[in-house]
């Protein structure tokens, strides 16, 4: 066949599909194609870039929090005059402010009261807890890290400026003239501060940590789990294996799909009335938290398990009735262990989204001031939302750092669980 006839060649509908006409449409949609791949490559650009100025400005800020400025003490016990059988009675503040004179031999009687206020104010009761958990300590001299106070901590992370006139910082040129004779001295470090992870909170910014808002947030969501889980599946599997089509389970299911949108601090007024207001039940308990996370979560969990049971082929259904299963048999031995691995993942997520809320809890009570772990779903507690809000909240200069600090751990948790979700759907997940 020769060029002009294949250049002629036209369809049964009469068109020509080699004419400069079609020629210039098909460049045009080849073009729309390669337009919405670079829009689609722009936006993944954007977001992967705002993510990176996001976790990077974070990493800026909250870095210094993952070190500590502690002063390494020698302390002679022996000499103390502690009773080994009453430990806790002891002069710990004068054992302590003895020991600290010792690092400065030449200072100054008037001089005592701004060096002691460079150490942090609990050093008498980390001392004093340190032997409690080790009396061998009253033998002999042992080594204690004693944690500066918080301008200290800033000065030895650059976060207070010497060149700043002495009256517009919170450290004078004599406490720097300290600082720097320990550090000359050997006395100062910045090791890591597992304190931020295994301290409770306080007032003090160089002892705060995040040990009760980690344990309120894992009660708050064991009790989450333990509530929503098995009411979520149940609630789905009567929806959509044994309800009726009428008018009752569409409005049901209508309200479901709006609760999954509601916002989250509606959920919280409706736990301040009902579970506090109504029930009594304690405040800023985890209990109480995770009762109105799993109320937030339910409507989630309800649609991804009904989704979920709906992607089973029905010919497993019928195949398992066909062989004499009764309806229970079929979903519980059949159709639930099928669809379980979706069910998880949206599980895992619901529960990633439960951990970062804050409003709800915020309503509740879960923000107060506690300087110990709960022991409890009872217990008064906070979580790593709250106490997020707390620090940014507070107007000591060293929370900004552990406020930053804080959002990464929470961070942390939250791409650990969503890294779990996606394990477990690529691991056990069937494609029909």
């Amino acid at each position: 066949m020769s060029s002009a006839a294949i250049t002629d060649t036209v369809s049964p509908a009469g068109v020509n599909w080699h004419s400069d006409e079609m020629k210039a449409r098909r460049k045009a949609r080849y073009a729309a194609d390669r337009r919405l791949q670079i829009y689609g490559i722009i936006a993944i650009t954007f977001a992967l870039g705002f993510l990176a100025i996001l976790v990077g400005s974070l990493s800026f800020t909250g870095y210094k929090a993952f070190t500590q400025t502690v002063a390494t003490v020698e302390i002679v016990l022996s000499t103390a005059k502690v009773d080994p059988a009453n430990i806790g009675e002891a002069d710990w503040r004068g054992i302590v402010r003895g020991a600290l004179r010792g690092l400065v031999p030449d200072m100054k009687r008037s001089e005592e009261r701004k060096f002691f206020e460079m150490f942090t104010s609990s050093a008498p009761f980390l001392v004093r807890d340190a032997v409690v958990a080790d009396p061998s300590k009253l033998t002999g001299k042992s080594s204690f890290a004693i944690p500066m106070a918080d301008p200290v901590d800033q000065l030895a992370k650059a976060g207070i400026s010497r060149d700043v006139p002495e009256n517009q910082r919170r450290i004078n040129d004599k406490q720097i003239g300290i600082y720097d004779q320990l550090v000359a001295n050997g006395v100062i470090s910045t090791p890591f501060n597992w304190g931020l992870f295994f301290n409770a909170d306080s007032r003090f910014p160089e002892l705060a940590g995040l040990a009760g808002a980690i344990s309120g947030s894992f009660w708050s969501l064991l009790v989450c789990f333990l509530i929503s889980f098995p009411i979520g599946i149940a609630a789905a599997i009567y929806l959509e294996e044994f309800a009726p089509k009428n008018r009752i389970t569409d409005l049901i299911e209508v309200n479901i799909n709006n609760l999954a949108a509601v916002p989250s601090v509606v959920f919280g007024l409706l736990g301040l009335a009902v579970f506090l207001g109504w029930m009594g039940l304690p405040r800023s308990a985890p209990l109480v938290g995770g009762l109105v996370l799993a109320l937030m979560t339910l409507p989630t969990l309800i649609i991804v398990t009904r989704v979920s049971l709906k992607s089973v082929p029905s010919s497993i259904r019928e195949a398992a009735l066909g062989v004499g299963a009764s309806k229970h048999e079929m979903i519980f031995h059949h159709i639930l262990p099928l669809a379980m691995p979706t069910v998880m993942t949206g599980a895992i997520i619901s529960l990633a989204r439960a951990l970062g809320e804050t409003a709800p809890l915020l309503l509740i009570g879960m923000n107060a001031f506690i300087t110990s772990p709960p022991e409890g779903v009872f217990a008064a507690s906070t979580a790593l939302p709250t106490q997020i809000y707390i620090w940014a909240d507070s107007p000591e200069r060293g929370f900004v750092s552990r406020t930053s600090a804080a959002i990464l751990v929470l961070l942390a948790f939250l791409v650990l669980m969503n890294g779990i979700a996606i394990f477990l759907r690529q691991r056990f997940e069937r494609r029909w």
